[in-house]
């Protein structure tokens, strides 16, 4: 194998390596995207939530002022 040779090969190893890792950082890319989709809709059924709750702490405040105003 001459020179030539070994610097075709290792530049054919690093245009490999080189794929690899952009195909890598697209995959990470892509999935700190839907972390982030997930996220947002985590956050918006917790505002359902809290909303929930917020009515239901109002109803009781609403029932024991009704009681208390018997």
């Amino acid at each position: 194998m001459g020179i030539a040779d070994q610097f075709k090969d290792k530049a054919q190893d690093l245009a490999d390596q080189a794929k690899q890792k952009a195909g890598q950082g697209k995959d990470e890319a892509q999935q700190r995207g839907s972390k982030g989709r997930d996220r947002n809709r985590d956050q918006e059924h917790g505002s359902d939530a809290s909303t929930g709750l917020r009515d239901r702490a109002q109803d009781a405040k609403d029932q024991a002022r009704e009681r208390f105003d018997r």
